[in-house]
């Protein structure tokens, strides 16, 4: 099912303004945010202190491999991430030959080649955990853990809203 999120679609009839002011500034930090977010200096950072030289996009590959259920090739990659499967099978290659994934043939069906991390990409994975909480504690260190708390579970409420408006995932609508 594809989502269609337009200006013409209908508003909430009980809108008053302070309503509208708070969602004027959750837009105004969400592009804030969005060009943060977009300079990728998480996924920079923890590329340059463990195997310099990857592409943002081969981070992109090792996130969604945990979150595919059942056996990980680059056709399930390249879905998952929503590209071309010729682009996900040139991220993989790359991958492979920098050792940070390995090829393994499936236990299902000898033809076909499974995908799992390498001590380098366990390395990898856990260095943008640690860069990330770093980060975090940076700029959350100072909150009293009660704000803390309600942030955590306001923010995952966000994100599930949006999960469910565009539910196929990566911020862009489920194909049809």
């Amino acid at each position: 099912m594809t989502t269609t999120i337009s200006a013409s679609d209908p508003q909430p009839s009980t809108e008053t303004a302070a309503f509208a002011e708070g969602l004027s500034r959750v837009s105004d930090n969400l592009t804030r945010m969005r060009h943060l977010m977009g300079r990728r200096m998480i996924a920079r950072t923890a590329i340059a202190n463990t195997v310099p030289g990857l592409e943002t996009a081969h981070l992109d590959v090792l996130d969604v491999m945990g979150r595919i259920e059942g056996e990980i090739t680059v056709g399930a990659i390249a879905e998952t991430m929503r590209i071309d499967p010729s682009r996900g099978s040139r991220l993989v290659t790359d991958l492979v030959s920098r050792g940070v994934l390995r090829r393994d043939a499936s236990q299902e069906d000898g033809r076909r080649s499974l995908l799992v991390r390498t001590e380098l990409g366990d390395a990898l994975l856990t260095e943008l955990q640690a860069v990330k909480r770093s980060l975090l504690v940076n700029v959350l260190g100072d909150w009293p853990e009660e704000e803390l708390s309600a942030f955590s579970h306001l923010f995952e409420k966000f994100i599930s809203g949006f999960e469910a408006v565009y539910p196929g995932g990566a911020g862009r609508p489920s194909p049809t």
